[in-house]
């Protein structure tokens, strides 16, 4: 292999001798791994090589340590360890011997290899000549050496492994001198001092306790702050990212330095004519406000003032200088730039809109003051930046006294939507939509709201560039002004058939991308939901109109050719039976009529569905509100249905449809009671094989055991046939527990776990009663009272786990109403548990009621009351 040529055509536009050449690599890594490593390094340092050529050898050499899926790079990193100390020596020293290449991509490409190899070993406390090696590199290599040396120690400490992360700490000297040295001002070339500046701002969490020692940390600030005011403005930037990171990590050290320092340069880097040097200093002061508002945060949730952090507010001290700023740079808006595009008006805005949470009320005065200045100014950017504002600091202050003043602004803001740029009148569409989120009460249902509506619509249909805050406006609006459950009217009804007949308008729109598309079928889908009784013809009317949408879906199928059509066609049917869900949802039995139509279309959706699609989850939700409504007349449709609701149970490569699938499992079997038996064996053998399954994760669990329980709680004692397997899966389930030291992941998981376990006894406990099986259970009445202990000692429990168990407990006590197993129940931990559930306020009412209910059936249980404590 001529490995010169090879690595030359890695980077060829050809891809197909870009292809065989990657082919040829991964061959020769295969056959000969240690010659493999050896013969790329030995090109990497070659210094007659050419650029391109060294830089192909370092990545394919960095590729042989690394990957992003977890498996392979745990492979890669085994076999690296496994090589011969020669072949690893002559690695790595050639790889170091490559920093100090005249050739830059050389010399980057060496300090990825090096980092990717340190990766490996330094959590193994090997190579520990490295770190010294690279410090001692900064201090006396050459220009090209020092910058290799410090981005290499960039690349290693950027990495977020936690081993590694772990092993940097015992390094922090080491780093930390490198990277100072390299950062100063003294430091005559800037690619250096660039290169340490951003090993720096990588480094900072790990020389926590150098940072903590007042003398290192004053220099390191210093280093930093001069940094701010170099001439490179590359170097600025590095500055102010390492200020936000400083700040980000000790928030409590930095008083001293906002005083002296801080405020002043990040104000005025806040004007740097540099976008980039600017909008890192405005994010410093988001940063400063995201700390005090997670102290804050974190504040009221301690009820001891010993253990609350304390807060500087430097937000609140600056608001009178940063504020301004602020809202000067909102004015900085680019015409042409992309919709995601992040600039230094968008960088204002987010960080106004964290200001106003930060300090409350006190932003509301240089705001107002700023947009009455700006409402009616000629030029659009001062329009846009004036409502933009308002619209920013709608979240912070109190409601009661930013509510009159939106009250007041209210018709200025609407009338901004006739502004002649689109611009302003998209800025002003969001702004209402932080108004309706944020501080809707100020909304008068007379006085605002049909004006709001209106135009609201008129921007919807004007520009397919208004759709998302428009839409998110209205179903704001929707939502707020829904009204109480089960109400003849709401503040809407006036106007929800002609918005239903707008909004239906806008998604046939000839002009309309799948975007505008999708959030006009989501207004839809929330007008829906809200709708008051009085709008239930209209929703009825709905139903025709969507249904037939649905059936005209069907032949398009035929007529996808690219993949764009296919995604447009799939997020039609997507939200055609979204919208038809929430219908359904609304009607409830009064769909009976159209039930024949709904099901045909849905089933011939399933029927043409490509693999991979993400349709077949919209139907299987659309599915289940079909026979929540329709309960046991539901059975109609289950021949028809069941093979695809089978196949989505067995189908394990796709975990969400499978996860639907068994939760449709419960739907059906509640609705249609005993009418379900025929498919019940089926059901059980898939999710038997789904609880058993390695492919599909634990959060399955507690679902498919929940599913035993409604399945029971449906076939009655039929469920006999099923029993004892049923039970001794509940029984290992039962036997799950996290360590102490386990993740949040583990606890929450054991808790839902019981929950399911829980609720499967309490549906087979009624199942055998209602059929008079009840010495079926016998035995496992004791494996039941463990698990329950087992609630009991765990501190870590829900409200739906201590429901589930009360109901459990009186279930079974109702199911043996003679005092079979009243030794059980004299148990002191029992009536404890009954009490301290009763007892607890912060569960909801209907787990206290079951508290309640489940302390008169163990009274009964024991023979009365006096031999139960009063509790």
């Amino acid at each position: 292999m001529d490995v010169n040529q090879v690595l030359e055509n890695t980077f060829s536009p050809d891809a197909a001798i870009r292809g065989a050449a990657e082919q040829q690599l991964t061959q020769a890594a295969e056959t000969n791994f240690s010659g493999y490593l050896v013969t790329l390094v030995q090109e990497l340092a070659n210094e007659e090589a050419q650029g391109p050529v060294r830089a192909a050898a370092g990545i394919a050499l960095k590729n042989a340590f690394t990957a992003r899926e977890y498996a392979r790079l745990h492979d890669l990193q085994e076999k690296w360890v496994q090589q011969d100390l020669e072949t690893k020596k002559r690695v790595k020293d050639l790889t170091l011997q490559a920093l100090a290449s005249s050739t830059a991509q050389a010399g980057q490409a060496a300090a990825q290899v090096v980092a990717s190899i340190a990766a490996i070993e330094l959590p193994r406390e090997q190579w520990p000549e490295l770190m010294p090696s690279l410090v001692r590199n900064v201090g006396e290599g050459g220009d090209h050496l020092k910058q290799a040396s410090l981005t290499t120690i960039g690349f290693i400490c950027e990495s977020q492994d936690a081993d590694l992360r772990s092993s940097l700490v015992q390094h922090s000297n080491a780093i930390l001198t490198a990277v100072v040295q390299g950062a100063r001002k003294e430091e005559p070339n800037p690619e250096v001092r660039l290169a340490a500046i951003y090993a720096l701002g990588d480094s900072l969490e790990f020389v926590e306790s150098n940072f903590k020692n007042e003398g290192e940390r004053n220099y390191i600030m210093q280093v930093i702050c001069e940094a701010t005011q170099a001439s490179d403005s590359r170097i600025q930037q590095g500055a102010f990212g390492c200020l936000n990171r400083i700040m980000a990590l000790y928030y409590e050290l930095m008083c001293f330095y906002m005083e002296k320092a801080l405020f002043g340069l990040t104000i005025m880097g806040m004007k740097s004519e540099e976008e980039d040097v600017a909008k890192l200093a405005v994010e410093f002061w988001s940063t400063v406000c995201e700390e005090e508002i997670a102290i804050e945060d974190d504040n009221a949730q301690v009820e001891n003032t010993d253990q609350m952090r304390e807060i500087f507010h430097f937000a609140n001290v600056a608001t009178k200088e940063v504020v301004p700023v602020l809202l000067h740079l909102l004015t900085k808006q680019d015409e042409d730039a992309a919709d995601d595009e992040y600039n230094i008006s968008r960088a204002a805005y987010q960080c106004l809109q964290l200001y106003a949470q930060a300090v409350g009320g006190g932003v509301i005065q240089p705001v107002l003051a700023f947009v009455e200045a700006n409402l009616r100014h000629e030029d659009w950017h001062n329009r846009d930046a004036a409502v933009s504002a308002f619209g920013a600091i709608m979240e912070g202050p109190e409601e009661k006294v930013i509510s009159p003043i939106v009250k007041q602004a209210l018709p200025v803001i609407i009338k901004m939507m006739e502004d002649p740029v689109i611009h302003v009148k998209d800025s002003t569409a969001y702004a209402l939509g932080r108004i309706t989120e944020a501080c809707s009460d100020a909304i008068d249902p007379t006085l605002h709201l049909p004006q709001l509506i209106k135009s609201l619509f008129e921007g919807l249909i004007s520009s397919p560039k208004m759709a998302g805050s428009c839409c998110w406006a209205l179903m704001n609006l929707a939502e707020r002004f829904s009204g109480e459950i089960g109400c003849q009217q709401n503040p809407l009804t006036p106007h929800f058939n002609e918005s239903i007949t707008r909004l239906l308008q806008v998604t046939e729109r000839p002009d309309a991308d799948n975007q505008l598309r999708t959030a006009a079928y989501e207004v839809l889908n929330t007008f829906v939901q809200n709708a008051a009784n009085d709008s239930l013809p209209a929703v009825a009317s709905l139903s025709d109109v969507i249904i037939k949408r649905l059936e005209d879906t069907i032949p398009l199928q035929t007529q996808v050719v690219s993949v764009e059509d296919k995604i447009t066609l799939e997020e039609m049917q997507t939200s055609l039976c979204t919208v038809l869900l929430a219908i359904i949802q609304r009607l409830e039995k009064e769909i009976a009529p159209q039930a024949n139509r709904i099901m045909t279309i849905l089933l011939q959706i399933l029927a043409t569905a490509g693999a991979k699609s993400s349709v077949p989850d919209a139907v299987f939700a659309t599915v289940s509100s079909l026979a929540n409504a329709l309960e046991e007349n539901f059975a109609a449709y289950m021949e028809a249905f069941s093979p695809y609701l089978y196949n989505a149970l067995g189908n394990q490569e796709e975990p969400g449809l499978c996860s639907m699938a068994i939760g449709l499992v419960s739907d059906i079997t509640r609705s249609m009671g005993p009418l379900s038996q025929p498919y019940c064996d089926t059901f059980m053998n898939y999710l038997l094989n789904n609880l058993r399954s390695t492919a599909l994760a634990n959060q399955f669990k507690p679902a498919i055991l929940q599913c035993f329980g409604d399945i029971a709680g449906a076939i009655g004692g039929h469920f006999e046939t099923y029993l004892s397997v049923v039970a001794q899966v509940l029984q290992q389930a039962a036997g799950v527990q996290a360590s102490p030291d386990g993740s949040y992941e583990m606890f929450d998981y054991v808790i839902s776990l019981r929950e399911g376990i829980m609720d499967a006894w309490g549906g087979i406990i009624g199942a055998m009663k209602t059929d008079g099986k009840t010495a079926l259970l016998q035995q496992y009445v004791e494996s039941i009272f463990s698990l329950l202990n087992i609630v009991w000692l765990d501190q870590n429990r829900s409200d739906a786990l201590m429901r589930a168990s009360m109901g459990v407990i009186g279930d079974l006590a109702d199911a043996f109403p003679h005092g079979e197993f009243a030794a059980y129940y004299r148990a002191e931990w029992l009536t404890q548990m009954i009490k301290d559930t009763r007892q607890n306020r912060e569960f909801q009412a209907r787990t206290i009621d079951t508290a309640r209910w489940a302390r008169e059936q163990v009274k009964r249980q024991i023979g009365g009351s006096q031999g139960i404590q009063q509790t």
